[in-house]
């Protein structure tokens, strides 16, 4: 899954910085429930924890992230959770004047009967997390192609 945008008039060095404070994302999107950040960036290696509303439950995981300011890349990995694996990453690069923004991850509940109904409500409220959080901490923000939330969600932030 991926998710791109474009957040207008803006550093890389700025919105790097912004994207990686994970406590911020309860009161950005609404799926989350919580975020916990255990060790943040600046340090090299960070972990956090995550709630997300999910069906009539929370999906739960913590993470190890990799923090590069230098490339403008944060990898991350569950460490322990609800998936069977997620991994992936976020991608921040000065294009001009504008800054592009590039969220990748891979999942798997590991129970392939359900695979086809889990994997598409899982993918739908990761996206829309994403949308709603890079839209909210940035005004001017451009979430491109089909993220499946309402229209107030990627046409920017507070």
């Amino acid at each position: 899954m991926e998710l791109d945008a474009v957040v207008r008039s803006e550093k890389a060095e700025y919105v790097f910085e912004n994207v990686v404070k994970w406590e911020k994302y309860p009161q950005l999107a609404p799926h989350v429930q919580a975020a916990t950040a255990h060790v943040a960036h600046p340090a090299e290696q960070g972990s956090s924890s995550w709630e997300l509303h999910f069906r009539s439950g929370l999906l739960r995981w913590t993470e190890e992230e990799r923090f590069f300011p230098e490339r403008g890349e944060i990898h991350f990995e569950q460490t322990d959770g609800d998936f069977d694996s997620f991994a992936g990453q976020w991608q921040i690069t000065q294009s001009g004047d504008d800054v592009l923004v590039r969220f990748d991850a891979d999942f798997d509940f590991g129970i392939p009967s359900l695979e086809g109904i889990l994997d598409p409500i899982a993918e739908r409220v990761i996206k829309e997390t994403v949308a709603w959080a890079i839209t909210g901490l940035f005004a001017r923000t451009e979430i491109r192609g089909d993220v499946g939330t309402p229209e107030a969600a990627v046409t920017g932030g507070a």
